[in-house]
């Protein structure tokens, strides 16, 4: 009270100590060591699988056992530079991102063809949460007789949760066709490794445990295979897995964040909603995911990012992709345009802008 009193009181100090949102220079809320960007919404992983292998085959057979993921590039993350109030859209306070050039496959029908090199044509957006790793590193204390440095340990799931620091928006931006030629047999490469934006505030997991919900899972398991006396295999459910005791989680769930994604072409101010989805919409939970990330002993330190992979939905709005929403290409969105015109997109064009947003809310909180 009594510092708020100081300023109140005292137009010099206000002067000196706060600044217009709008005027603000803004930096990542960390220096982040390593990133790491999973694959943990199932309905964006069913929806990719249908597009490339079929829906008989639209998860690989280690999908509901473990959370995927990869490792990318903590150098490449930017501030997004957008402010609270939405005054940046179309003011130049937003960042700006390079359309990648790579290697593109000739003839999708004729591997043996090759590639050639130019900037990408399918460029996209990705809609994710992320969180920040705090606390201390995960070691073995004291160190061994053969290791002067402690070595890492894994985290249980109840230290996985007492390190998860808060959350931010990500927007994981992905040249498709770039992708398509070089994620064979490792995965993403120079397709994601170019850029991805992050928001410049966190939120901390304590102000979001308000807002704890189900999945849309609801649950993990419990309808596994299971052997009789004769070691014969009884199919008791057509459930999914259950995880290995490591990743069971008795407090398994997510948050009820709102997510959303608006496309704004450069010739206009008007914004179109594409994308409505939620946190909810997650498989694997950042609990289980930093587990998993651990499981080996790695290290784990603050600062650290951990990205959740594209959150998407059941329904065709709820996806968090324009690979999602305009299926591979062949399906049309409409965006507003100037004048009352209308502007179409299968994948972005140089100079649209892409507006993530997120909130949450509950009577009396939010």
């Amino acid at each position: 009270y009594s510092v708020f009193s100081s300023l109140q009181n005292n137009l010099p100090l206000q002067s000196n100590s706060m600044h217009l949102l709008e005027n603000t220079l803004y930096h990542l809320p960390a220096t982040i060591g390593d990133y790491t960007d999973f694959y943990s919404s199932r309905e964006h992983a069913t929806n990719v699988g249908i597009m490339f292998r079929g829906k008989d085959n639209a998860l690989q057979p280690n999908w509901l056992h473990m959370p995927i993921g990869y490792h990318g590039r903590s150098s490449s993350i930017f501030p997004s530079l957008s402010t609270s109030c939405g005054s940046s859209v179309g003011s130049g306070k937003m960042s700006t991102i390079r359309r990648p050039c790579g290697q593109l496959q000739i003839d999708a029908s004729d591997p043996t063809k090759g590639s050639t090199y130019g900037s990408c044509k399918l460029m996209d957006f990705e809609l994710e949460v992320a969180f920040f790793v705090g606390g201390p590193t995960n070691r073995d204390e004291p160190p061994t007789a053969d290791n002067k440095e402690p070595i890492g340990k894994p985290l249980t799931l109840d230290e996985a949760a007492n390190r998860i620091f808060g959350y931010v928006l990500m927007n994981d931006w992905s040249a498709r066709d770039i992708q398509k030629w070089e994620y064979v047999p490792l995965g993403p490469f120079t397709a994601k490794n170019f850029a991805t934006t992050i928001s410049t505030w966190v939120v901390t997991s304590m102000a979001l445990d308000p807002f704890r919900c189900e999945t849309s899972a609801g649950k993990q398991g419990g309808d596994d295979l299971k052997m009789n006396d004769d070691a014969e295999e009884l199919n008791v459910g057509k459930g999914d897995p259950t995880p290995l005791d490591y990743l069971k989680d008795p407090n398994y769930g997510s948050y009820d964040v709102n997510l959303t994604v608006s496309l704004q072409p450069s010739n206009t101010q008007k914004t179109t909603k594409v994308c409505q989805s939620n946190l909810k919409h997650m498989y694997w939970s950042s609990v289980q995911q930093l587990v998993h990330h651990s499981v080996t002993g790695c290290p784990m330190r603050a600062g650290d990012l951990l990205a959740s992979g594209t959150i998407s939905g059941k329904e065709q709005h709820n996806f968090g992709s324009m690979l999602e929403l305009s299926w591979k290409g062949n399906r049309e969105i409409i965006l507003d345009g100037a004048e009352g015109s209308k502007e179409v997109r299968k994948f972005l064009k140089d100079g649209d802008a892409v507006i993530m947003e997120g909130w949450c809310r509950k009577e009396g909180i939010g």
